[in-house]
């Protein structure tokens, strides 16, 4: 089995990862992500070095991540099929400002914002290491199944972020 055969198996959950710094707002779709630790509890997103998310996110001190629906291909891709270097997706998208004006997406009901603790080079992707800082009050009723990998493979990503 080659690395690729093996991640082609998988078909996590995709994230739109969002981030404010120095007046500018960002956000992208993400496939890489994962809880990395139980105490303290941390989080990792990967992001592409090639997008505009990502060099926002170097500046920013919180980034929001949210956990899309299966409902939600809208947002997947918006945030996943077009670059923040000349479309301002949150024109696009209902949205509050968070801790230090990190977006939070309104129609998202499960997303927690978190304070970036390091960095980690990874090839192509950065990790940004989260603490948790914020998340979105618990849902009245449980949500619907999240979308998948898989549900967005046809996405043309690019340089979208």
């Amino acid at each position: 089995m080659t690395p690729e055969t093996f991640t082609d198996a998988l078909d996590g959950p995709v994230y739109v990862v969002t981030a404010a710094a120095e007046g500018k707002r960002a956000g992208c779709l993400v496939g890489f992500a994962s809880q990395c630790s139980i105490r303290p509890p941390r989080f990792v997103v990967w992001l592409s070095t090639a997008n505009h998310t990502y060099r926002v996110a170097r500046a920013a001190q919180y980034l929001t991540v949210h956990l899309l629906r299966r409902d939600q291909r809208a947002l997947a891709e918006l945030f996943g099929g077009r670059t923040g270097d000349t479309v301002d997706k949150f024109a696009h998208a209902a949205w509050r400002p968070g801790a230090d004006g990190c977006p939070i997406l309104t129609d998202v009901a499960t997303w927690f914002t978190g304070r970036v603790e390091g960095q980690i080079e990874g090839g192509d992707h950065v990790g940004f290491l989260l603490a948790p800082v914020r998340e979105a009050p618990p849902a009245k009723d449980p949500e619907p199944a999240p979308l998948r990998c898989g549900d967005v493979r046809d996405l043309d990503r690019g340089r979208a972020g």
